[in-house]
């Protein structure tokens, strides 16, 4: 998402033939489109805020975070929400320095001075490291842009003996034992099912889909329903195109997540 670009609803960007971003799809045989995400999934964005920005921009382009908070009257909080989302990349760089460029703007000038300027020396910020990046993009939209959390700290899991979804999809047999890891998405534990949970992990190759039985439930309650970041051993089942993972032991791996927060609908 940019400041310069997005409404606050997500929208459908049409692809440029022969630019890298317009690859063709066999399968629908016309170059796939992209999704500009909105600012309204900015958390604490408010609307009224984007729309204030939309009508700015249409009348002139922002010449800087200042100029974007005075034309949109933009307060303290508005410049935090888009900050912290790296929302105003093509204004002030990349996070460290729109943070500091929209700490720097008075957004409460006297009327006298509102049509003035801050000028101040330019600090280089060091590079922020890119799980760092990652984790305050889930912070601020629930999901990244970048790289998956779990390509990150892949190296780590193979070293476990944990493949990734797409590896379970492609050369996992039928009664094997694997092990499997990712992000928690979903639990549900439907009343017809007398008592078992199923669970979705996701990864940065897909998703697996847990069968957890409810004495193994029982038995590891705490981890299963606690665990941010789970891992699972057990046995794989593949039958007429169905695929799942029945649990036999789970583990709690969240910490290798650091700071990044996540969330996951359960039992809904």
């Amino acid at each position: 998402m940019d400041v310069t670009i997005s409404e606050w609803d997500s929208t459908l960007e049409e692809p440029v033939q022969g630019a890298a971003s317009a690859r063709w799809d066999s399968t629908y045989e016309q170059p796939l489109r992209a999704v500009r995400l909105g600012l309204g999934r900015i958390n604490g964005m408010r609307e009224e805020a984007v729309q204030r920005i939309v009508a700015a921009r249409v009348q002139k382009s922002f010449a800087s975070v200042e100029d974007l908070a005075m034309r949109a009257q933009l307060d303290a909080h508005d410049l935090k929400c888009l900050s912290s989302a790296d929302a105003l990349l093509g204004l002030a760089g990349r996070q460290p320095d729109a943070v500091w460029a929209a700490k720097g703007v008075d957004t409460r000038p006297t009327k006298m001075l509102r049509q003035a300027r801050t000028f101040e020396e330019e600090i280089q910020f060091p590079t922020p490291e890119e799980g760092s990046e990652i984790a305050d993009d889930y912070g601020s939209v629930g999901l990244s842009l970048r790289r998956h959390p779990l390509a990150i700290i892949r190296p780590q899991l193979t070293e476990w003996g944990i493949k990734s979804s797409e590896d379970l999809r492609v050369r996992a047999k039928d009664r094997q034992k694997v092990r499997a890891s990712g992000i928690v998405t979903h639990r549900q534990r439907p009343s017809t099912a007398n008592g078992v949970v199923f669970a979705t992990l996701e990864d940065e190759t897909g998703t697996v889909n847990i069968i957890v039985w409810p004495q193994v439930a029982e038995e590891q309650r705490t981890v299963l329903l606690g665990a941010k970041l789970l891992s699972v051993e057990g046995t794989w089942q593949s039958e007429k195109g169905v695929q799942s993972l029945v649990a036999t032991k789970l583990v709690d791996h969240t910490s290798l997540l650091g700071t990044l927060r996540t969330s996951s609908r359960d039992f809904r």
